[in-house]
């Protein structure tokens, strides 16, 4: 699965979705401090999910009507890095589908998606 993770999403869970066969861009290897808008237009044009740590990218895609290809929100305060990278890895692998149709929250012990409007 093609995916663009923004720079708030700790480093443990890009190599773990590297690790599984995920092509991943991370903004903070690439354009660290670009515009939320430039983080999500990357997503667009790479035709892929957006994982982030930023609740302000949900407000772009349900107040805004901004388009996106699937939003994964990533909740896991408290978690181990490594935990961190378990469940958001598990989530992705086993929702694949779902998380290109809509905005899911993971959160401990919760996998949520709200389907897009297209």
């Amino acid at each position: 699965m093609n995916i663009v993770a923004d720079e708030g999403v700790d480093r443990c869970i890009i190599d773990r979705l590297r690790q599984d066969g995920h092509q991943v861009w991370y903004v903070a290897e690439m354009a660290p401090a670009i515009s939320d808008e430039a983080v999500l237009d990357m997503a667009n044009r790479e035709a892929a999910l957006l994982v982030t740590a930023d609740k302000d990218l949900g407000e772009m895609v349900f107040r805004q009507r901004r388009f996106t290809r699937g939003i994964v929100l990533v909740r896991l305060a408290g978690l181990s890095a490594a935990r961190k990278a378990q469940v958001v890895v598990a989530a992705v692998n086993r929702h694949q589908s779902e998380l290109a149709k809509g905005f899911t929250v993971i959160a401990p012990g919760i996998c949520r998606t709200r389907r897009l409007s297209r």
